[in-house]
């Protein structure tokens, strides 16, 4: 006995090890999802492009020179006159463009302003990438939950299918019943054929997404992990909303162009040294070198354009920034809405499926017993399968209201 034990327990373990082995993986977190759709997120690439050009041109900006120096150069003779004397004049210089008082420094600045804008800019698509992946993966969730409760419609409407097709055989139902009885089945094999379809695509749009076949587990997630936010002051969550502060980091780039426009009042003066070399008959001096300099005058055709673009800039700048926080204060007060919303409807919804199963249950019982028609156990099976759907809707959509709001707050979770 005691051999055959061991064998048994044996047998039981190699049975068991690739059940184990076949046991479906969990799905990654939502925090890793979004890590996955941020890798190949293509527009977090041209931001960081962007951002590296902006911080080169602040660099840039630092030089000495308003800009690159600049060559010139002349020769001349009287060959093309005709009295062929000999006179002949070569001339060469360079200069370098200067800076205005204080134009180097403010033009540091604006280009520094823009790169903070586009550092900004990063954390703004990473917020609305979190959100893509989060209602992506909703969907996802929602359409395999719609697969799940059409297939156990479709494995109910089958077992009264085959008894109702037992009981015409035998006489006892009449053929009308199996007719009834075989729509059922069809429509529910129809329902679940649909469910499929939609779970594919929305599992498709998902990995388009992630960049893999996988649906994030939003399940972990809940109210309790809303207390554990950083910024419970609407004030607050708006101050860390990145979009308010890419609006404000616009506004001071605007400020900062405006400085720039005030410092540039006139083109830049330039500077240089010439040389001259000359071959002439008799002449006592055949070399010379000096300086050159150039000083543009300023003028209102050319600053008055200037002026009005800047201020133009810093007025949409600042209305952008007011449009932004009240845009993200609205969106506060609807991300609170529906997560409290979403809460009562998890929980009613939840009490409706398990009535409405136990009426169907109930209803299925009473029409094995001839007290009910065939139709109304069908009915009352689809009815439950429909509020069992409901649930699960409202189950994902608590979850990801729940992490809406910690996404509000400046948690990835």
């Amino acid at each position: 006995m005691f051999a055959i034990l061991i064998a048994a327990m044996a047998c039981a373990m190699i049975w068991a090890s690739p059940v184990r082995a076949q046991a479906p993986r969990p799905g990654p977190t939502f925090h890793e999802a979004v890590g996955m759709a941020w890798a190949i997120d293509p527009v977090r690439t041209e931001l960081q492009v962007g951002h590296h050009s902006a911080r080169a041109r602040a660099s840039a900006a630092g030089s000495w020179f308003a800009g690159g120096p600049v060559l010139s150069g002349e020769y001349m003779d009287d060959h093309m006159l005709g009295s062929n004397e000999g006179y002949t004049t070569y001339q060469g210089g360079v200069s370098v463009p200067l800076w205005l008082p204080g134009q180097g420094s403010a033009t540091q600045q604006v280009a520094s302003a823009e790169a903070a804008s586009i550092e900004e800019q990063l954390n703004v698509e990473h917020l609305a990438l979190s959100i893509r992946v989060l209602d992506a993966s909703a969907m996802a969730r929602i359409a395999g939950a719609r697969v799940d409760v059409a297939r156990e419609l479709y494995e109910a409407t089958s077992r009264i299918g085959a008894n109702v097709a037992h009981a015409v055989r035998g006489g006892e139902m009449a053929s009308a019943d199996s007719q009834m009885a075989q729509a059922a089945v069809e429509n529910a094999r129809g329902e679940l054929a649909l469910a499929q379809e939609e779970a594919r695509n929305a599992t498709a749009a998902l990995e388009v997404l992630l960049g893999r076949p996988v649906v994030p587990d939003l399940d972990r997630y809940g109210s309790g992990d809303v207390t554990k936010a950083r910024f419970v002051a609407p004030r607050d969550m708006e101050d860390n909303d990145p979009r308010v502060r890419v609006a404000h980091r616009n506004v001071e780039a605007a400020e900062a162009n405006m400085k720039l426009a005030h410092r540039s009042f006139m083109p830049n003066p330039e500077i240089g040294v010439d040389a001259i070399h000359e071959k002439q008959y008799g002449s006592p001096w055949d070399n010379r070198v000096g300086v050159n300099f150039s000083i543009p005058l300023p003028s209102e055709v050319r600053n008055a354009p200037i002026m009005s673009e800047a201020r133009n800039r810093l007025a949409a700048a600042g209305s952008q920034e007011t449009q932004a926080r009240r845009m993200v204060h609205l969106e506060m007060m609807r991300v609170r809405e529906r997560l409290i919303a979403a809460t009562t409807a998890r929980q009613s919804t939840r009490n409706a499926a398990d009535s409405m199963e136990a009426r169907a249950k109930a209803q299925e019982h009473a029409w094995r017993l001839g007290e009910v028609s065939l139709d109304t156990a069908l009915a009352a099976r689809q009815v439950a399968c429909a509020a069992r759907q409901a649930s699960a809707r409202a189950d994902v959509e608590w979850h990801v209201a729940s992490i809406r709001m910690l996404i509000a707050t400046g948690i990835v979770p």
